[in-house]
């Protein structure tokens, strides 16, 4: 392979003429912890590094400075799991690689320590698991360092701010996820009438400043709404039909859209926004239609309490249903609505209830049923259903953010870490 002018081949990679290869023995010292778990307390002064990325607490500690940390056995062997600066100790099958030399960023040594070590030891061990790592592994990796600090120091600040943005984003998600799980709590649960008279209620120093909050937080209805909710069984509000066998061959023999019951576990939440499955037109043929409103439970599960996880069909699309799918066809309700309600806690104990078997557990139509619920009027089934639709939009709105921040850095890493762009 031709080398541009400025750059050299070397046994890591292409790097830049002025770039150095060092030995890992050469760049830090090396060591394991000498604590074991016996030792951990809870809330103790100091945090305790076990093997897998696992933190304890601990009263004591062994070193105080700028560390990277590696385990050495276990779950989680060879991959780096932590950059730290500051006082702590870790377990005895936890390598501590600290002290570099002068002239040496830490934060940039991990950065490429953390990228490429996992790798090298899968090459070394030619296996797909790695029993434990020996000193040596570590200690004779080579890392290519630019010829200056300023410049490790440039390359590690362009990182650390790239996930920066990836951990605000991390956390907008979870507040919102939070937040979403809230409202789901509060406006797919029959409103409680206010056991408080506005009139009588009066804080304790006279400030009634927060009175309409209380009484908001009390009263949980959607403005506009009144009416009691109505109880009904499933098999009230729809009939129930199961769908047909599509093996694991023929889910990828076509174009036409097909949903298979291990997806509606880990590709489908609350309704059906893509498919993972598509079927030729002769599966079609002994396959079950699926029409908008359809709500597909997971007639098979390993567990009761994941048994009957369902989601909704609201598009207008030919799309069918594979086996251990119990549809139910729905009249008059929001399928959309539906969605989010039939996975609640309170339904998912009835279920749990009704699931017949222990290794494979299973439910019917005719157990699906006998659920029972409280039930909104059609119109406000539909905008309780849009104000968790548009939650559920803005978390994955944010997601694809998160996502492409992710690739943004991972782009970045192999670019700056290995020289291809140098920043100015």
């Amino acid at each position: 392979m031709e080398v541009k002018p400025g750059y050299k081949q070397t046994e890591v990679d292409v790097i830049p003429e002025d770039w150095n290869l060092e030995y890992v023995e050469n760049l830090a010292y090396i060591t394991t912890g000498g604590k074991n778990t016996q030792d951990r307390v809870e809330d103790g002064l100091y945090p305790f590094f076990v093997r897998s990325q696992n933190i304890e607490r601990i009263n004591s500690y062994s070193f105080d400075g700028e560390a990277v940390l590696t385990a050495g056995d276990g779950v989680g062997t060879g991959k780096v799991f932590h950059y730290i600066n500051g006082k702590f100790d870790v377990h005895q099958r936890v390598y501590r690689i600290s002290d570099f030399k002068e002239g040496i960023n830490g934060f940039f040594f991990y950065l490429y320590f953390s990228s490429h070590f996992y790798n090298r030891i899968m090459q070394m061990t030619a296996k797909s698991s790695v029993d434990s790592v020996r000193r040596d592994m570590i200690a004779r990796m080579q890392i290519p360092l630019p010829p200056t600090l300023a410049e490790q120091e440039a390359i590690a600040g362009a990182l650390s701010d790239a996930d920066a943005l990836i951990e605000s984003l991390e956390q907008i998600i979870a507040k919102k996820r939070l937040v979403k799980q809230g409202a789901m709590q509060r406006l797919l649960s029959p409103p409680e009438p206010t056991p408080i008279d506005n009139g009588e209620l009066k804080m304790e120093n006279g400030d009634n400043s927060q009175l309409s909050i209380v009484h908001s937080q009390l009263n949980l209805r959607l403005p506009g709404f009144s009416g009691e909710w109505e109880e009904k069984r499933l098999g009230q509000i729809g009939t129930f039909l199961k769908g047909s066998g599509v093996s694991r061959e023929q889910s990828q023999s076509g174009k036409i859209p097909c949903v298979r019951y291990g997806e509606i576990y880990t590709h489908h939440e609350y309704f059906i926004k893509s498919f993972n499955s598509w079927i030729s037109h002769d599966v079609a043929a002994t396959a079950t239609r699926l029409q908008h409103g359809d709500i597909l439970f997971a007639g098979s599960g390993e567990t009761k309490e994941e048994i009957g996880k369902c989601v909704a069909f609201v598009d207008d699309i030919e799309a069918y249903a594979g086996g251990d799918i119990v549809i139910l066809r729905t009249e008059n309700v929001d399928p959309l609505y539906l969605g989010y309600y039939l996975n609640t806690a309170p339904i998912i104990r009835q279920k749990a209830s009704r699931g017949q078997g222990d290794a494979i557990v299973h439910i019917s139509g005719t157990s699906l049923s006998e659920i029972q619920g409280l039930f909104p009027s059609l119109s406000e089934q539909t905008a309780i259903a849009a104000i968790l639709s548009d939650m559920d939009a803005e978390i994955a709105a944010l997601e694809e953010k998160l996502a492409k921040a992710r690739q943004v850095k991972q782009g970045m890493m192999q670019e700056l870490l290995t020289g291809r762009i140098r920043l100015v």
